[in-house]
Order: structure tokens, then C-alpha cells, then sequence
């Protein structure tokens, strides 16, 4: 019974989450089950993990055989399967070179840290303050809440590392004024996730970009959350047609296997050497098999052209529900990263879609969110915007 999970996490496990009182036991493609035999469709996907959807058999495959074969070796190795995934992702992106680790957290600490070592290497070390946004979300280590521009999340944590400063999102005049001597990147989500799915307006990415090179500034991007196919594009940057000089990646790279990467270009790069910056689990062979089959499967099926076709169709249909209830403020994302907000309070709502099959989620109060994964349909599309419009009218 539900209950006594509820009662055995009380007591086991500790409360840093507010779960909804289900437990999820099973899942295929769009849809979970729970330990009563419910079925819900999923349109929150591990929170931007599993973009191929529960149990992809490509992905159950190439983990089944690679646990069979190796999951753990150190770095101290060299990891077939870590070189594959690497060349992967070097050779659709930017990057010339990767540095693998567990979570998004480690990876944008991997790039602060590669940050400040690059200008220490060049007889820079006063250079070491990061301008990020307000609103943005970073991670919750010491360092990457102290990024994080949201003070709910660095309350009771402090003191906390110096070096950040924090200027609105799509306030290129405001990053302008933070600058000062000790500046050394700009650190951004393409589009803040944890925010409210809040998208830059033409020109702001471009404009940070051209900051950054005025300046000598490395531009950081935080594509944990929209990397890996999210906005239609492999990358969310591929959008907007601004290359950063770091780029950090996790949740979705792995298909539900924990794994995180840090990419760079070679000058800004080859500042990592031996014994500046380590992880014992990153770029394990059990992680990076489920990596490259993830990848595969999203550039070899046609993943990224369902994902902007469905997104857009998914869009138009809450837009027309914004046409009918006053109290949706507005509609916005790209590919299947969009929010819905509300002049009111979130929660009921997205426990109404609970109630009715639908796992949906809500960020900063007010946001409804969704994150289905990249091979959801529009007959699914339809049966969400449904029971939306039957809660809405109940409202």
C-alpha cells in the first residue's frame, strides 16, 4: 500500500524532497505506472532525463550487455566507451575536448573551476568573478548554489563562495554595468528551466557573446537541461547560432543513467591537467554505453524533427487554451521545454492532472512546466490539453 511507502521514506530516507503521494514501479515510452497499477502519462520525464521516454530497448540493450561486460574501471585507464561518447559529442558540437563526471552540479563546477585555472594560467588569478542571472539554476553544491541567482536556494547555506554576481536574465545593459576588473565569464541557461522556462529575446545570447569577446571573457552555457535534443536541436545553442566557449551537459545524456560532461574547446581545455580536477565515477563504461546508444538513437531517428514538430503543435493547443481562461498568463518554449503560467498558485493544478493521468510539473509557484519526452505524439498532446481544459473550467 501507498501508505506504508509513505511511512518507510518517512522514516528511512531524508526529507529533502515533497513527493506526491505515488510510487512510480514501472515505465514504457510515455507512460509510468505506480505500485497500485495506475498508469499516468509522463510529461515530466525525470525532469528533463529521459527525453527517449522509459525503457527505450536500444538503451536497455547496450546497458544489459555492457553490465555484463564492465561497469566500473578508474580513470587511471583508458575506458573505451568513454572515448567513443566523447568523440560523439566533440564531433557534433563545438568542443574539442570533454570532461565526464556524475550530475549537472559537477559539471558546471568543472567549468568554474576550468574557468578560474584558465586565467590563473595566464597570470590572471584576480580574474575570477562570474556574472550569472537572476532566476537561473546552476546546481546545489556550495559553489553552484552560490551561482544559482535565487536566494531560496542558498538560505541557511552560507557563507558562500565569492565571486559571483548576478544581473537579470535578458538584461544585456545590466551585465555591461556587473562587469569590473576581477571579471572573468558569463555563466547562462540558453533557456532557464528551473526559472520558469524563460526564453531570451532575439539577440540577447549574441549579445553576450559579443560582450564576452570585447572583454576577454569566456561565455559559459548551462545546457543541463536543454542540451541533448530538449529545444529541437541537439544543443540548444545550435538555436540561436551562438558557439559559448564551455558548455556543460547532464540529465538526458545518459537516458536515465546518471552522467554528466563538461565540453571546452583545446586552448581553454589543456588548463585541466593531471591532478587539477578528478572524479572516481565520472565517465564510467556503464554510463557512457547508455550515453552513446541515447545519443544515437536521437541523431539516427529522427528524434530532433518530432521533437520541434510536436512542440509547436503542443504549443498552438495551449495557446488556444490561453484564448479561453483569462488567468493563463502566457505561453512559452521551444521544442518540448514550455511553460504555462498562472496568476495563481500551481500546485492544485498539477495534482489535478495527477489525479487524472498526467504527471506535469511546477516551478517558481506559478509555472506549469513540461518536459514530455522527445518521442511523445500529438495524440498524447491532445489528451493533456483535455484535462487541462476540464480543470481550467472547473476553476
Amino acid at each position: 500500500m501507498i501508505e506504508d511507502f509513505i511511512t518507510l521514506t518517512d522514516r528511512y530516507i531524508a526529507s529533502t524532497y515533497t513527493r506526491y503521494p505515488i510510487a512510480l514501479v514501472r515505465g514504457e515510452g510515455c507512460m509510468v505506472w505506480d505500485s497500485e497499477g495506475k498508469r499516468y502519462y509522463d510529461f515530466v520525464s525525470g525532469l528533463a532525463v529521459n527525453n527517449l521516454g522509459h525503457s527505450h530497448p536500444r538503451i536497455v540493450e547496450a546497458i544489459r550487455g555492457q553490465v555484463g561486460e564492465l561497469i566500473h574501471v578508474s580513470n587511471l585507464y583508458h575506458i573505451l566507451p568513454q572515448i567513443e561518447l566523447a568523440r560523439i559529442l566533440v564531433e557534433n558540437s563545438f568542443a574539442d575536448k570533454v570532461f565526464f563526471c556524475n550530475s549537472g552540479a559537477e559539471a558546471n563546477e568543472a567549468a568554474i573551476k576550468l574557468t578560474r585555472r584558465y586565467y590563473s594560467d595566464q597570470g590572471k588569478s584576480d580574474r575570477y568573478e562570474i556574472i550569472t542571472m537572476l532566476n537561473s539554476f546552476h546546481g546545489r553544491t556550495i559553489a553552484t548554489i552560490t551561482a544559482t541567482g535565487q536566494e531560496k536556494f542558498q538560505k541557511g547555506f552560507g557563507p558562500l563562495l565569492p565571486g559571483f554576481r548576478y544581473v537579470p536574465f535578458n538584461d544585456l545593459s545590466g551585465v555591461e554595468a556587473t562587469l569590473t576588473k576581477n571579471t572573468c565569464a558569463v555563466m547562462v541557461e540558453p533557456i532557464q528551466g528551473e526559472g520558469g522556462v524563460n526564453l531570451p529575446v532575439e539577440g540577447y545570447l549574441k549579445g553576450l557573446r559579443d560582450i564576452c569577446d570585447a572583454h576577454n571573457l569566456l561565455l559559459i552555457f548551462d545546457e543541463v537541461q536543454t542540451g541533448i535534443g530538449r529545444t529541437g536541436e541537439l544543443f540548444a545553442y545550435e538555436n540561436y547560432g551562438v558557439i559559448p566557449d564551455i558548455m556543460t551537459l547532464a540529465k538526458s545524456l545518459g537516458g536515465g543513467v546518471p552522467i554528466g560532461a563538461m565540453l571546452a574547446k583545446e586552448d581553454i581545455m589543456k588548463s585541466f591537467t593531471p591532478g587539477t580536477h578528478a572524479t572516481t565515477f565520472g565517465g564510467n563504461p556503464l554510463a557512457c554505453t547508455a550515453g552513446i546508444a541515447t545519443l544515437k538513437v536521437i541523431i539516427e531517428e529522427g528524434i530532433l524533427s518530432n521533437c520541434k514538430k510536436v512542440g509547436s503543435y503542443f504549443i498552438e493547443r495551449l495557446i488556444g487554451l490561453k484564448e479561453r481562461y483569462p488567468f493563463i498568463r502566457d505561453i512559452r518554449g521551444k521544442g518540448l521545454i514550455i511553460g504555462l503560467e498562472l496568476d495563481f498558485p500551481g500546485k492544485e493544478t498539477t495534482i489535478a492532472c495527477m489525479e487524472r493521468g498526467f504527471l506535469i510539473n511546477c516551478t517558481m509557484e506559478n509555472v506549469l512546466r513540461f518536459l514530455p519526452p522527445l518521442i511523445i505524439g500529438e495524440r498524447e498532446i491532445d489528451q493533456l490539453i483535455d484535462t487541462l481544459d476540464e480543470i481550467f473550467r472547473a476553476i
